[in-house]
């Protein structure tokens, strides 16, 4: 999972980003709320941590900002501020979760793995698609080139996963969870077998893509 660190302080920012990754996430950092934003919309990213201060301005503004416009992902705020105030704020601007500096990592580890343990709600209004496959509103009917698909749930449930990713690289582990439902053991080759069969059943050209050992991800071949 690609998390962006909003993160003026150098220090801090790798004590952040070094806290993070040792937990297996992948970490890009921002100096500003300029480059963040940039970042947000040019990048799929899983979760934000930011802290509230930056040099040009209040990153609430950024945060709300994205919100409105539909981004859904997890948001852990940093603040110097520890009131009832400052809490409501932050929830009205869009933040799941925050953490008062000065903080201990193992609390920052922590928090972000609950954060980013809760499934991603996509806008109701909005459809998924790659390509092609497309996932009609509310969660509807999958298609291929407008054709329908024929799924079970477990293999519906592993392609929204892949399509929520956005073409970021998706763990077999992550997968296993959608699986386990149909297989009792899914650390077994259940994820493989049914990524076989998720590829028979949307036909050519092949849209999944596996990184030998590590995972899958949905690409557009065109």
């Amino acid at each position: 999972m690609r998390i962006l660190v909003v993160q003026h302080d150098s220090e801090l920012a790798a004590v952040i980003s070094g806290c993070l990754r040792r937990i297996g996430y992948d970490v890009v950092v921002a100096d500003n709320l300029t480059d963040a934003d940039l970042e947000l919309g040019g990048t799929v990213y899983h979760a934000l941590v930011a802290d509230r201060a930056q040099p040009d301005g209040d990153v609430l503004r950024l945060v709300a900002a994205h919100r409105r416009a539909g981004w859904t992902r997890p948001v852990l705020m940093l603040t110097a501020l520890d009131s009832h105030a400052e809490r409501v704020v932050l929830v009205e601007h869009g933040a799941d979760d925050y953490l008062v500096k000065p903080f201990n990592t193992a609390e920052l580890a922590s928090r972000m793995r609950n954060l980013c343990r809760a499934p991603v709600i996509p806008d109701p209004a909005s459809r998924l698609r790659v390509g092609d496959l497309e996932q009609g509103r509310r969660g509807g009917r999958f298609t291929r080139a407008g054709v329908p698909l024929s799924l079970t749930v477990t293999e519906a449930a592993v392609l929204q996963t892949l399509m929520l990713a956005g073409g970021a690289l998706v763990t077999r582990e992550r997968l296993a969870k959608d699986c386990a439902d149909e297989q009792h053991q899914p650390e077994s080759h259940a994820v493989d077998e049914l990524i076989g069969r998720l590829r028979i059943r949307l036909g050519p050209p092949d849209l999944i893509q596996a990184v030998r050992g590590i995972g899958y991800r949905l690409v557009d071949p065109a």
